[in-house]
C-alpha cells in the first residue's frame, strides 16, 4: 500500500510559509509517503517546480492546484495548465477534464473554508462527463476549523460513488502528512489508478486543536511578511529557517 497527502501550499499560496523544496525534504525524511501533490491557491508555479525538483528527492509529485471555484474550492490533479477561477463547479471540472486531470472536492461544509456545498457537489455529479473527473471528497483535513466539517464530509462521501481521501492542506512543515490516503500500489499512476476507481482509504493523522494550528500558522506567516520561511537548499542539506536561497542541483 502506498501513502499520498495530495492537499499542501508553498510560497506560491499567500498563506503558505514553506518552500516547494522545505515540502519536498520534509516528506522525504519525515513522513512515509510515496505520493504527494502540491495545491497551490489558483496557481501551478509551485507545483511545476515540484516536478522539476522531484527527481533530486525521490519522490513522486502530482502537478495539482486548489481552485477558487464560483461556489468553493475544488483539488485538481495531473493538470500542466492553470484554469481560470470564479467558473462554475461544473465548468472548472470539465475544463480540468479536457487537460487529462481528476478532481476532488476540498473540505465540503467547513463554515470557516470556501468550501463547496454538499447540494451542489451531489447536483454536480449527476452530468456523466462531470462524475468521470470529480472522482473524490476530502474527508479528512487538518485544518479544519470545526471538527464537524470533517465528521460532515464523510457523511456525505458515504451516501456518493466517490472516492474518499485524507488530506493534510498543510500551510506550515510540520503538518505534511498528517492526513494522508491509503491506496494500493506506490506511484503516482497507481494513485490515479485508485482515485478513478474510488479505492483510496483516507487516513486521519494525529489530532491538532484548531487553535493551536491557527495560532501556529499566524505566527509563521508574520513572520513570511518580513522574508523568514522555511527551505531548503537541496536534499543533502537540513531544512532551516531564515531567508530562502536557490536549491542547489550538485550532488
Amino acid at each position: 500500500m502506498g501513502l499520498a497527502d495530495l492537499h499542501m501550499h508553498t510560497l506560491y499560496s499567500w498563506d503558505g510559509t514553506s518552500t516547494v523544496a522545505a515540502i519536498l525534504k520534509q516528506a522525504l525524511e519525515r513522513t512515509n509517503l510515496d505520493v504527494i501533490a502540491i495545491t497551490d491557491h489558483d496557481c501551478l508555479t509551485g507545483a511545476l517546480e515540484a516536478l522539476e525538483l522531484a527527481p533530486l528527492y525521490g519522490i513522486d509529485v502530482i502537478p495539482g492546484c486548489e481552485i477558487s471555484t464560483a461556489q468553493g474550492h475544488l483539488l485538481a490533479y495531473f493538470i500542466n495548465q492553470p484554469i481560470p477561477s470564479g467558473l462554475s463547479l461544473i465548468e472548472t471540472v470539465l475544463r480540468v477534464g479536457e487537460l487529462g486531470g481528476l478532481c476532488v472536492a476540498a473540505h465540503p461544509s467547513d463554515k470557516m473554508s470556501n468550501s463547496l456545498h454538499p447540494q451542489v457537489i451531489t447536483d454536480a455529479l449527476q452530468d456523466a462527463d462531470v462524475a468521470r473527473v470529480l472522482v473524490g471528497i476530502e474527508v479528512y483535513n487538518v485544518g479544519i476549523e470545526h471538527k464537524s466539517g470533517n465528521a460532515n464530509a464523510k457523511t456525505l462521501a458515504n451516501s456518493l460513488p466517490v472516492a474518499q481521501v485524507g488530506n493534510s492542506d498543510a500551510h506550515m512543515l510540520w503538518m505534511v502528512g498528517r492526513g494522508s490516503t491509503y491506496f494500493h500500489g506506490c506511484t503516482a499512476n497507481s494513485l490515479r489508478y485508485a482515485l478513478e476507481n474510488r479505492t483510496t482509504i483516507a487516513i486521519a493523522g494525529p489530532s491538532s486543536k484548531p487553535a493551536s494550528v491557527l495560532s501556529h500558522w499566524l505566527a509563521r506567516y508574520l513572520l513570511r511578511r518580513v522574508g523568514l520561511v522555511a527551505w531548503n537548499a537541496g536534499p543533502q542539506y537540513p531544512i532551516r529557517f531564515g531567508r530562502a536561497v536557490p536549491v542547489n542541483f550538485r550532488n
